[in-house]
């Protein structure tokens, strides 16, 4: 796995916020195994409050349940780290942010927690408008740091993609 630089997840938040400085819409985060990394990024930048709403870092399950309005059928059923958890956490921080769009991450960083099924490395990525969402299923093994880094350029480089699709 290639790890992302700093200078590379700035360069994606600044393309991201491009797009949507000045456009009247505003970015949530619903952040699970990269601890509020996208939030940070994106705040990192100067102007982040006309277009970051703000994010929530749900790490337990009980958090995403509380927070976010996770279904506890949903978690059980799935786990955590699932496309179906993925895709309630980005519409649960969507609606309550009132967010235009969401990107939310849930995966398992490591080094212990895999399973054969969900093997250390496995993450999901979701995006939510308020009339869609998507969501991915991405495999980034390494140390946790490098999972973090990865898992966050994926949310970015997605987002971006979304938003330039809507451009062309």
């Amino acid at each position: 796995m290639t790890v992302p630089t700093d200078a590379r997840l700035h360069a994606l938040a600044l393309a991201v916020a491009a797009h949507l400085e000045g456009s009247q819409r505003w970015l949530a985060t619903a952040e699970s195994c990269t601890g509020g990394w996208i939030a940070k990024v994106c705040t990192d930048l100067p102007g982040s409050s006309n277009w970051f709403l703000g994010g929530a870092v749900v790490y337990a399950n009980e958090a995403k349940t509380s927070s976010l309005g996770v279904k506890a059928e949903t978690l059980l059923m799935h786990g955590a780290v699932s496309e179906p958890v993925i895709r309630e956490m980005a519409t649960g921080v969507l609606e309550r942010f009132r967010s235009d769009l969401c990107v939310a991450v849930s995966g398992v960083a490591g080094p212990t927690g895999g399973t054969a099924e969900k093997p250390v490395g496995t993450v999901f990525i979701a995006l939510a408008t308020p009339t869609e969402t998507r969501a991915w299923r991405r495999f980034n093994p390494g140390e946790r740091l490098a999972f973090k880094q990865a898992t966050s350029d994926q949310a970015l480089g997605e987002l971006l993609a979304l938003l330039e699709a809507e451009t062309a």
